[in-house]
């Protein structure tokens, strides 16, 4: 396994752990000598600096004690022991997202782990395998040493029509081509992936339910960021490059930002230790579904960045002179009434879980799906009322080149201004927020990729479908109603009321 000299507690010491590395990361078609000190890539390790100083600031929100190495541990490397840890994960990821602004890329591996925890010890159950004393053990060491985990599950899936193993390339979804006594080598692809050479650590996954002829792709393991035969092809976002220009009001958000990669596996080696799954493709779906469980309440990180953009449309509001307006006032309430109702869903998620076989607590699917479905919408809206408050100028804004230069400085100055003692410049970096958030950077982690990650719109109504218990409800109405003669049998696979009902969260 890899190692660390010491564990890292700061940002300042994560940023130092990331340093003289052999990752293979092309960006614009080269191979990026020192991805820390690039300027497009230095925003997101930045934003995943501020979750190691928020476990500082903040212990007993972000730093709680692990039964499994017996430390104090950065909650996203933390298993949920309690629906109280799984709201207090929520409670971190809008605090994260407030301080931010953006993506802070670390979700995807503290739901991985997570999901992984009752699914290797339910294989074990049924087949005898060794999966979840093996996790067990991964999870003290990077407890321990307190790395960033990394979550691959999406493969780029080619001919959407067809199983993985029927595909014209069989390197579309990511498969075992070779193994040894020592361990398996895996080939293919995951794409989006979020913050994937800013961690220590990747978690491969399959990304959909298996069949039997698709054993070699049900393989899950660990492996380093910079393991041999991995490449990485960073992916464009929105006004990117802003952030190599000079000056730093046009790029909005000069500090933080998000980041998503190609991930290519060409004969990467996972040694036994590191298997979590190997060939028990009838797992493959529980997994999957766990993970998109915890996952999809996970967007609860979008209400810090909607905190930060109905703080930005409110200044603008107080820098044009019309805070007290009526129909400003409206919209902004508006913002608001969206971003709780996300957080609503998300947090009721939580506080709804259930405690599995290995002893984790999985927060409710039916909300989980619910908070994920809002997200694939209201995001959008709040942008578009933040747009519509900030005005035409949100997209007309004259360069900062154009804010220093001696020539047309003092007329942006003079005809820039608003409301009397609002500095131009002041206002211009709010407006170049508002643009980074709904148009720009950040906007692919909050409008983009609210809408795809975790699934696409249409799989959370896939799953809020499955759980409507629509027999239930009907028994309801008919008996209330006094309905006589009918005496349908109800066949409901979901326990979505029981969950609801039940008076104590703390145990079975």
């Amino acid at each position: 396994m890899q190692k660390t000299v010491r564990p890292i507690r700061t940002g300042e010491e994560y940023i130092e752990s990331l340093r003289g590395r052999d990752l293979k990361v092309y960006l614009f078609g080269e191979l990026v000598k020192d991805p820390v000190e690039h300027k497009m890539i230095r925003p997101s390790i930045n934003a995943v600096a501020k979750t190691y100083d928020l476990a500082v600031e903040e212990e007993e929100l972000a730093f709680p004690k692990s039964s499994i190495s017996g430390e104090h541990v950065n909650r996203f490397l933390h298993i949920a022991e309690s629906a109280q840890d799984l709201v207090l994960q929520n409670k971190m990821q809008r605090k994260l997202g407030q301080l931010t602004g953006t993506c802070f890329q670390r979700c995807v591996g503290m739901d991985a782990l997570n999901s992984l925890h009752s699914t290797t010890f339910e294989i074990d159950e049924k087949h005898g395998t060794k999966y979840h004393q093996r996790l067990l053990e991964f999870i003290k060491k990077v407890q321990h040493e307190n790395l960033v985990i990394g979550g691959a599950m999406t493969d780029v899936k080619g001919d959407r029509s067809l199983a993985p193993s029927e595909q014209e390339d069989p390197d579309l979804f990511v498969h075992i081509v070779k193994r040894d006594d020592k361990g398996v080598y895996i080939t293919g692809a995951k794409a989006h992936q979020t913050g994937t050479i800013n961690s220590h650590w990747m978690i491969v996954m399959p990304t959909m339910r298996l069949q039997e002829n698709d054993k070699d792709y049900a393989i899950v393991g660990a492996i380093p960021v910079d393991a041999p035969g991995i490449k990485y092809i960073y992916g464009r976002q929105s006004c990117d490059t802003r952030s190599m220009e000079p000056g730093d009001i046009d790029v909005g958000n000069s500090e933080y930002g998000g980041q998503e990669t190609m991930v290519i596996l060409d004969n990467v080696f996972i040694p036994n230790e590191l298997i979590f799954m190997d060939g028990e493709y009838d797992f493959a779906a529980m997994l999957v579904e766990r993970f998109t469980c915890y996952h999809r309440r996970s967007y609860v990180c979008k209400t810090g960045l909607g905190d930060v953009l109905i703080g930005a449309a409110a200044a603008v509001a107080d820098y044009n002179g019309v805070p007290k307006v009526s129909h400003i006032k409206d919209k902004i309430i508006e913002m608001t009434h969206l971003n709780e109702s996300i957080y609503a869903a998300g947090i009721s998620s939580s506080y709804q879980a259930q405690k599995m076989k290995s002893g984790v607590f999985l927060n409710d699917d039916m909300l989980a799906n619910v908070c994920k479905h809002n997200v694939t919408r209201f995001p959008y809206e709040i942008g578009r009322l933040a747009q519509d408050i900030a005005g035409g100028l949100l997209v007309t804004l004259p360069s900062e080149a154009e804010l220093r230069s001696p020539e047309t400085g003092p007329i942006l100055k003079k005809y820039l201004k608003a409301k009397s003692g609002a500095e131009v410049e002041n206002r211009m970096r709010v407006l170049r927020l508002i643009e980074n958030m709904t148009m720009g950077r950040n906007a692919v982690g909050y409008l983009t990729e609210s809408m795809h990650g975790a699934g696409s719109p249409q799989a959370q109504r896939i799953q809020i479908a499955r759980q409507m218990q629509l027999g239930y409800k009907k028994k309801l109405a008919k008996d209330l109603a006094k309905v006589k003669g009918e005496n349908e049998e109800i066949k409901e696979s979901s326990e979505y009321f029981q969950r609801v009902f039940k008076l104590d969260n703390r145990e079975d």
